[in-house]
């Protein structure tokens, strides 16, 4: 084999002590979040009753390209990070391509993805703010678990929504959120006047991420000493995730490459933007060209591919700001058919972005494709996929192939986010041959 490592730990002392904020590299801004009730941009004391002092300052700044991690930060990332970056050798022999594949695997700590980063971040302000209690949704579980995990390590109460499919289908994930403490609740639900609103209209709906957020902001703006906290989309929690970029842009040194193509699966946005963010400051600021960007998403809930540009509610209660963002329409319900994460209408405000300028690329595939590419890829590489990250594993195969067909030895990295060891139902259905692909017809989209 050849004389380069299959993976590759930054030494501790490299690991990044500050987040990077992409739109501080961004000739054009992201449009700002609007209140609703006054139809202009939002300022830091809208913000103040939902969020954090010191996470509505990092939410609204475009400006500022660096952010010291505060040191209880830094000492919790300690136990985690840096993480690997791993030379696919076995995938590139297996589809005889002259690509050389890497993947950033996020998925070595408790929470089993790369939502601990923001997690933790998120947890240590509300407790230095001298907050008790946080709330929260989760859609797939990893954020949940990995807030859940944050708020254990800083003494602070957690409330979960958890979207009604997948608090169903992954009954251990929802454990694991109780194991570090917190409350499991599936949504819609009875508790809140939004669950309740939502619940009428239809008794038998399975959730969405934009419902258990309804109900995550109601639950913290009427509870004292309680903030809310998201695990995607917003400006603040691709900062955090920026770790994950900063350290791959660093760990490709030691391999001396630089990717030609950056893959990542997308939902709300937060591990692509965070993937991506010190490449795309080089293309941004012209310093590196001709590295091309690609967002997988599931066709079961395909914001960028099939969504529209525009403003709309971050959440289907329409309690929250409006974002400008690719969306599917607050409404959007994913297919309950649907086995992985990736559920969100629609998508970060920055990401959304440097697509609608050209700065990426994006693609969807049905969920069979997917767990295609996951089952070949944990046979391979021995690490067994979240199907989040599996999205991401099949979009990299196919631009090996044509790597193959061109015979162009490009350099791929993608982001491994998890792992799938909650998710052996959808795993089951796969290797039983009763999943089934659902794409979502134009009237199911934007019905708001």
């Amino acid at each position: 084999m050849k004389n380069i490592p299959y993976r590759y730990y930054l030494p501790e002392e490299k690991m990044p002590k500050a987040w990077y904020n992409l739109r501080s590299a961004m000739p054009e801004k992201p449009d700002p979040l609007i209140n609703p009730g006054t139809g202009q941009p939002v300022t830091a004391d809208d913000l103040r009753p939902v969020f954090c002092d010191e996470l509505i300052a990092q939410e609204l700044d475009n400006d500022t390209p660096e952010f010291e991690i505060p040191k209880p930060i830094l000492d919790m990332y300690r136990i985690y990070r840096p993480s690997p970056i791993v030379r696919a050798y076995r995938l590139e022999e297996a589809l005889q391509t002259p690509a050389h594949i890497y993947y950033k695997f996020e998925g070595n700590n408790t929470s089993g993805s790369h939502k601990l980063n923001s997690a933790l971040a998120q947890a240590y302000y509300a407790k230095a703010q001298g907050m008790k209690a946080l709330t929260t949704e989760t859609g797939a579980g990893q954020w949940g678990t990995a807030l859940a995990e944050a708020c254990a390590a800083f003494g602070l109460e957690l409330t979960v929504y958890m979207v009604k499919g997948s608090y169903n289908q992954k009954p251990y994930r929802k454990d694991v959120i109780r194991t570090f403490g917190a409350s499991v609740i599936a949504s819609p639900s009875d508790t809140t006047q939004a669950g309740r609103a939502i619940l009428e209209k239809d008794p038998n709906t399975t959730g969405s991420l934009g419902c258990a957020i309804s109900e995550a902001v109601e639950k913290a703006v009427t509870t004292p000493d309680c903030r809310y906290v998201l695990g995607s989309v917003l400006n603040q929690v691709l900062l955090h995730q920026s770790v994950i970029g900063l350290e791959s842009y660093e760990a490709m040194l030691a391999f001396d490459e630089y990717p030609d193509i950056i893959v990542g699966c997308a939902g709300g946005g937060s591990n692509l933007g965070g993937l991506i963010a010190p490449f795309m400051r080089d293309t941004l600021t012209g310093r590196r060209e001709g590295t091309r960007y690609v967002a997988v998403e599931p066709a079961s809930c395909p914001s960028l591919t099939r969504g529209q540009y525009a403003y709309d509610f971050c959440d289907t209660g329409k309690i929250t700001p409006m974002a400008k963002m690719y969306t599917l329409g607050s409404g959007f319900i994913p297919s309950a058919n649907h086995a992985g994460g990736l559920r969100y209408h629609g998508m970060s405000p920055l990401l959304s972005k440097l697509y609608h300028d050209g700065r990426m690329e994006a693609v969807s595939y049905e969920q069979t494709q997917v767990f295609d590419a996951a089952v070949q890829f944990a046979r391979l590489e021995t690490i067994l996929p979240a199907p989040e990250s599996a999205h991401a594993i099949r979009a990299a195969m196919d631009e090996a192939v044509r790597c193959r067909e061109s015979g162009e030895a490009k350099t791929i990295l993608f982001g491994l986010t998890g792992t799938g060891y909650f998710d052996m139902a959808a795993y089951a259905s796969y290797l039983d041959k009763t999943m089934g692909d659902y794409v979502p017809r134009n009237d199911e989209i934007l019905a708001r």
